[in-house]
């Protein structure tokens, strides 16, 4: 029977660790797997991954390209067809258009990231949108059938 106290290892499955630096007798003497002399074969011996052995290394032989605009805004975006898809399928309540709604019925991935209503596809229900911006057909074709809009600050 096997119980806690008498396990033991498969047979193969684990290897006697490399006791280095104990005598020529250890089959690990000499230089103790270290090779010959140079950097390495030292204690403490360190470098960064990057470093190439003082050759120019590739980060700095490659010329920088291009800038990240920190002031830019990545917007989530939704299309006015899927605001009257959720009306179709009866997902929306008093023609209400939130966040939590979008959110909930999966139209935007991040709950906490600006989305931009755009106006592509049309619009026949009468709603009430929130959004962080939209575009100018989105506007018209939200307005147009009665329904209003309303910016979300950032």
């Amino acid at each position: 029977m096997d119980f806690l106290s008498n396990l033991k290892k498969a047979k193969g499955s684990t290897k006697q660790r490399k006791r280095v630096g104990r005598g020529e007798g250890s089959g690990h003497g000499g230089q103790s797997t270290r090779g010959m002399n140079g950097q390495n074969s030292r204690a403490g011996a360190k470098y960064r991954p990057w470093f190439e052995g003082g050759q120019m290394p590739l980060q700095r032989r490659i010329p920088k390209r291009g800038f990240k605009n920190i002031f830019k805004i990545d917007y989530q975006v939704i299309n006015v067809s899927s605001l009257q898809k959720l009306v179709d399928d009866k997902k929306v309540e008093d023609g209400i258009i939130t966040t939590h709604v979008l959110f909930k019925n999966g139209l935007i991935s991040k709950a906490n990231y600006p989305y931009k209503v755009l106006g592509n596809g049309e619009l026949k229900a009468k709603l009430e949108v929130s959004a962080y911006a939209f575009s100018n057909s989105a506007k018209e074709k939200i307005t147009s059938v009665g329904g209003s809009i309303k910016e979300i600050k950032k």
